[in-house]
This record gives structure tokens, C-alpha cells and sequence, in this order.
């Protein structure tokens, strides 16, 4: 019988009749090898440089397009890319081509945060790498959970952390030899808060001796229900604790704001702390939880991070106006009702100094 015959692509872009064999190649990022059948007349295929989800970039000649698949002639062999992992298309030698782990639209001119796409690891090496930029965040009042952005000691967490506050410490953990060092630190300052979104940027103070972590802010353009991810904070005061799940939804509604919702395990303490994809990127804030159910998490989209800090002056915090941050304590009660024994009437209208309140709490 004779053997049928079939229009496949081959090197360079024309359609040849007759039949190509696949030969085994390496298996690149993940994407598969397959024939590639095409119909219609001869013509010209473009190189194209495709950015991938995990940071990776393949170019080659796009010589089929499918519903599901992008196949690109790599020179030796066909290869097959999933469309759900491409994020960018673009020509060689343009100035938004992928060529390397970094999102160049979504670059802070100020360079006041890093941002852009990390390559995929293992949780166990993505948190010993950006564990070290989680803080724990300790006011009179209660714990939370909060994240260095830059080299210069500026940290987000949740306005509720912090509201009412002025007494703030940081406490870091580093990596050293013996595990991980624990180191307090008091005197943080307040740079900026937003309560509509429960924001808060804090700056802990210079210390020479001290070298500080940072995170990387990611991005939600790639991001999906079930995508993996994990968190780290401080929940119920347990320091350092990390917890995995994945992306329940990406659009959840809160009296018109949208959070991320996740079934990462989310509990008072971890309130401030950073949400990170499965390439270590940093894409919410978590903030709260749902208490009437399990596995029911949300954190504040990376979006609005940024924007918070874009416009961080806008939201500047100032130490002259009462109503940015002091909270004003009552005066003790006295033990026995009626007025005291001795007191004259010229100084019942003297004002008590109020005490610092002794509980304490997680966020």
C-alpha cells in the first residue's frame, strides 16, 4: 500500500511534501515535541521571541498556531508550547522582547522596589532565599507580619497592624551558620498609610552592621486559579511559619476591592505578610480570613502594593497630626466610686496621666 501523504513543515518555513521523522530532542521548558500538519500554500513564517510563565524565552519560527498550542521550528526539531504558558510575543531585537527573567513594563523607575519574573523552584529554596525579608512586626497592642522592598530598610504590612500605634519594632531572622538569627528591632517609623486598602509602609532605622534582604514584587498578568502558592508570617505569634496552597480565585469582591483568595492557611499574626507564586514573587499582602469556614484566605492584590507605593507621598504619615497614628488611652478607673477622701474641688478637673496598656495580641 502507498504510503499517504501529508504537507509538514520543515526548515526554512516552506512546506515540503513527503514526510518528516521527529527525531528526539531535549525536552525545553517543559513543552512538548509533535508533528506539525499544515494545510494551504506555501509561505513565509516569522521569527518571533516567545517569553514563557517561569522566565524562560524560546525563538524560532512560528510555523503553526492552534487553539490550545503555539509550534515554533527551533532549527533541529518542532517544538510545541502551551498558549497558557506564553505571556509575550514579540520580534527579535524590539525593545519589550523577552530576553531574560525580568518584566521590562513593569520596571519601578524610581527603583524603589524590584519587580519582575523569577524562575521556578522549589518551595524549601524559595523560602531559605526570601525568607530573610520577612519581618515580624510588634506594637504594644499585638503581632503581625511584614516584608522588606529595598535595600534601604522600607517594609509593607497590613494598616491594621499598626493603626493606632507609634511604638513599633521589627524583629528580622537571618541565616546563619547555627540556623537562623533572631534580632529585635525597636524605633520603626511610620512612612505612609492607607486604611481604604489596609496598607501601611514602615522604615526601619539604618544600622551599619546590618545587611537587609529584599523581596521581588511579581505581577498578576500570568496568574490563575490553581496556580501554587505559599505564605510566611508569624500566625498566632508562631514565628517563621510557612504555610502552601494555591490560587483559589483571583478576583474575589470586598465592599467593591478585590483580593486574591487562597486555601493557603491564613490565621491572626499572619495579617502584613507576603503571598508568593512558585517563582518566589511577591503577588499579594496577606490580610484577613474567613472565619465561619477552613481554607477560606484573601490577600491584597500586588497591584495595588505597587500603586500604594508609587504614590507613596500622597499617603505620607504625619507625627504632628493626632489622627495619623496616636491612639488616645483612657484614664485608669479608681478602685472605689466616689471621690476620693482629701481631694479639694481645684483639682478634680486634673487630667491623670493615662499607662500603657499591657495586653497583647496577633493581627
Amino acid at each position: 500500500m502507498r504510503r499517504p501523504e501529508i504537507w509538514v513543515a520543515a526548515a526554512p518555513c516552506h512546506l515540503t511534501k513527503g514526510l518528516r521523522t521527529m527525531r528526539s530532542g531535549l525536552p525545553i521548558l517543559g513543552a512538548t515535541l509533535a508533528w506539525v500538519v499544515l494545510g494551504g500554500a506555501p509561505g513565509y513564517c516569522a521569527v518571533e521571541v516567545i517569553g514563557l510563565k517561569d522566565g524562560h524565552a524560546v525563538t524560532g519560527e512560528v510555523v503553526a498556531e492552534k487553539a490550545n498550542a503555539i509550534y515554533v521550528d527551533i532549527g533541529f526539531d518542532i517544538l510545541r508550547v502551551p498558549r497558557d504558558q506564553v505571556v509575550r510575543r514579540d520580534k527579535p531585537g524590539e525593545a519589550g522582547a523577552v530576553a531574560g527573567p525580568s518584566r521590562a513594563a513593569d520596571v519601578d523607575s524610581s527603583g524603589f522596589y524590584a519587580s519582575g519574573s523569577l524562575r521556578s523552584a522549589p518551595v524549601k529554596e524559595l523560602v531559605s532565599k526570601y525568607g530573610e525579608a520577612v519581618i515580624s512586626i510588634e506594637t504594644p497592642s499585638g503581632k503581625g507580619s511584614g516584608f522588606v522592598v529595598n535595600d534601604q530598610g522600607y517594609a509593607v504590612t497590613n494598616h491594621h497592624v499598626i493603626q493606632g500605634e507609634t511604638r513599633i519594632a521589627a524583629v528580622l531572622y537571618q541565616n546563619v551558620a547555627s540556623g537562623l538569627s533572631r534580632r529585635r528591632i525597636e524605633n520603626v517609623e511610620i512612612v505612609a498609610l492607607n486604611p481604604f486598602v489596609d496598607l501601611a509602609l514602615l522604615k526601619l532605622p539604618s544600622l551599619k552592621e546590618l545587611k537587609l534582604s529584599h523581596v521581588v514584587l511579581g505581577s498578576l498578568d500570568d496568574l490563575n486559579a490553581g496556580d501554587g502558592v505559599f505564605a510566611i508570617g508569624n500566625p498566632l505569634g508562631l514565628e517563621r511559619s510557612v504555610s502552601q496552597g494555591i490560587v483559589s480565585t483571583r478576583n474575589r469582591n470586598f465592599e467593591g476591592q478585590i483580593y486574591l483568595q487562597t486555601d493557603a492557611a491564613i490565621n491572626p499574626g499572619n495579617s502584613g505578610g507576603p503571598l508568593f507564586n512558585l517563582r518566589g514573587e511577591v503577588i499579594g499582602v496577606t490580610n484577613m480570613k474567613a472565619t465561619q469556614g477552613d481554607n477560606l484566605g484573601f490577600a491584597i492584590p500586588i497591584n495595588y502594593v505597587k500603586d500604594f507605593l508609587r504614590n507613596r507621598e500622597a499617603f505620607s504619615y504625619d507625627k504632628e497630626n493626632p489622627n495619623t497614628g496616636y491612639r488616645y488611652l483612657d484614664p485608669p478607673r479608681r478602685l472605689r466610686a466616689g471621690k476620693p477622701p482629701g481631694l479639694r474641688p481645684a483639682l478634680t478637673t486634673d487630667k491623670v496621666p493615662s499607662s500603657d496598656r499591657q495586653s497583647s495580641g496577633s493581627r
